[in-house]
């Protein structure tokens, strides 16, 4: 079988009634989430903060798959905004089954290059945005005394390794992993189970050509720190997602499943390669990113 005749692992009505709410839904591994449980037969929130993004993917996906989708328009790391997303959903929906965490920002640098603000953005987004949604969602459930609801938090396989050139990614990742591990072991009796996933390579257009633009992403081929030779294909990322908010995974809890061909085992810290560009080229790559923000 080859990556583009790959169909979805799960049974038809995995997910049917269910309520997704996934953050940064709109575009990438997120809308390839948020289409597969669609197809699975859930309703399902997608957010951003770019409405325009968000209402055009809704449309598409709503006619891809038939099914219904709340298109929200959420910056993550603003609390009153978790809380009307949160509200939108209950409002839709009349209720909330699953929260995936996918929301992020990422850029690479040497870190004596950053300025505190830079972290202070990335932890922001990945850190505090992932708490504000978990609390938001999880206090209410505990409140209404609602059992089998999931928390999937997705991380990167730095976040236990640390890489150089994403420092501040790094951290964050690392504090959304102690996030799910501890909240899997605090908030179990309340039914509420607490998992994470660590994808390596799944190139999207936006996200790795804002990471690895131009010529960088020839040079620096991430197949080669691949085991198995190739890079991952949304659908395998979005079987994985699907079964662990299904009730089909009800006792993993706690657990940071990786997927990634075996890149991290090979080479620890996805971008540690990065100390083979040489000092000068550094502010050609900055403009370069630059002039891909927003794509």
């Amino acid at each position: 079988m080859t990556m583009n005749e790959r169909k979805g692992m799960m049974r038809a009505d995995a997910l049917k009634g269910s309520v997704i709410t996934i953050t940064g839904g709109g575009t990438g591994l997120g809308r390839a989430m948020a289409r597969y449980c669609l197809e699975l037969g859930a309703h399902v929130c997608i957010t951003s903060r770019k409405e325009e993004v968000l209402k055009k993917a809704a449309d598409e996906l709503e006619k891809e798959t038939g099914g219904q989708v709340l298109p929200v328009v959420c910056d993550v790391r603003n609390m009153e905004d978790v809380e009307r997303m949160h509200a939108s959903v209950l409002d839709r929906f009349g209720r909330a089954d699953g929260l995936v965490n996918n929301a992020a920002g990422n850029f690479i640098s040497p870190t004596e290059r950053l300025s505190s603000n830079a972290f202070k953005t990335i932890i922001d987004i990945v850190l505090m945005g992932s708490v504000n949604c978990t609390l938001t969602f999880g206090k209410h459930w505990i409140a209404k005394a609602e059992r089998d609801r999931t928390i999937l938090n997705i991380v990167t396989t730095y976040a236990w390794t640390g890489s150089g050139y994403v420092v501040p990614s790094a951290c964050a990742k690392a504090g959304v992993l102690a996030l799910t591990r501890s909240l899997a072991a605090e908030w179990g009796r309340h039914g509420i189970r607490s998992n994470a996933v660590a994808p390596g390579p799944f190139p999207t257009k936006g996200a790795w050509s804002r990471l690895v633009p131009g010529e960088m992403m020839e040079k620096f081929d991430m197949t080669k720190r691949v085991p198995l030779g190739r890079l991952g294909d949304h659908q395998e990322l979005a079987d994985l997602v699907a079964y662990l908010i299904s009730p089909y995974s009800g006792y993993v809890n706690g657990e940071v499943v990786t997927i990634d061909g075996g890149e991290w085992l090979k080479g620890a810290g996805q971008f540690n390669m990065l100390e083979m560009v040489e000092p000068g080229m550094w502010d050609a790559i900055e403009q370069m990113v630059r002039g891909t923000k927003g794509s």
